[in-house]
């Protein structure tokens, strides 16, 4: 009994340290909203003004490409896009539209080297996973290829899927997956250059192989546009024997109607 009151009280004592320490930081660097830079209340927020220009993607909303509808369709509804197109993935889930602020977090995180935008953004995708990251073996991200690792210093990709394996308390697996050839950027190319460009791009590693047959992936990237990246990883995943594969990426470009 005396050893577990002393436990207690320590328990106690850090979480006060930890509180004090907190307090001690917002108070030399005041928590700013993570989209225009006004003061909030929380380090991983972001103000009122920001958080009603941000587009969610909530239900309804296609059963495979996770894209919404104007309308509901009744429940299991699949888009016209998916039908006519059906992707190698099996689901793809993503937390809002890439416009405004949901925009402006994706190229902090990516082009201005924003990695503290990484936890926040994980949290909403763990929220907009609609229980996949629960039900996942493993969390995978999108690799970069060295060259490219080599002059950005991190990849997006992987500080996501790192944070969303931390709060989930789920095995991260940036190894699995290998970019074997050097591409060039997809910004500013159409769907089929796109496609030819990414394929044969990605190579799951050998160690790798024997831990993947049969099991439930989230591959994580940062956005969806037209597919094509993810598209190349998940045929990799899936000649290594992954049973599911659910991409899951902070935003996505609304698909053109067909």
């Amino acid at each position: 009994m005396e050893r577990d009151g002393w436990r207690n009280r320590a328990e106690r004592w850090k979480s006060l340290i930890r509180e004090i320490g907190a307090a001690t930081v917002n108070l030399v660097f005041p928590p700013v909203c993570c989209g225009c830079g006004r003061l909030t209340g929380d380090a991983r927020a972001v103000c009122p003004s920001c958080w009603a220009g941000l587009r969610l993607i909530e239900r309804p909303y296609c059963e495979v490409l996770g894209s919404p509808f104007a309308v509901d369709p009744g429940s299991g509804a699949v888009s016209p896009q998916a039908i006519a197109n059906p992707p190698v993935f099996d689901r793809l889930r993503s937390v809002s539209l890439h416009e405004g602020i949901a925009r402006d977090l994706v190229h902090g995180l990516k082009y201005r080297d924003r990695t503290d935008l990484a936890s926040m953004m994980a949290e909403w995708m763990i929220r907009a996973s609609d229980g996949t990251v629960a039900a996942a073996d493993m969390i995978v991200p999108v690799p970069l290829h060295a060259f490219r690792l080599w002059r950005r210093k991190f990849n997006q990709s992987a500080e996501l899927a790192r944070c969303i394996s931390e709060r989930a308390g789920k095995p991260y697996r940036p190894e699995t997956l290998h970019r074997v050839r050097r591409t060039r950027r997809q910004v500013g190319l159409a769907a089929r250059a796109r496609e030819e460009n990414v394929r044969g791009a990605f190579a799951v590693a050998e160690s790798a192989r024997p831990g993947l047959e049969g099991k439930r992936i989230v591959l994580v990237d940062d956005v969806y546009t037209t597919g094509a990246t993810v598209s190349a990883a998940t045929r990799a995943l899936k000649r290594a024997g992954a049973g599911d594969v659910t991409v899951l990426t902070f935003a996505m470009a609304m698909p053109e109607p067909i």
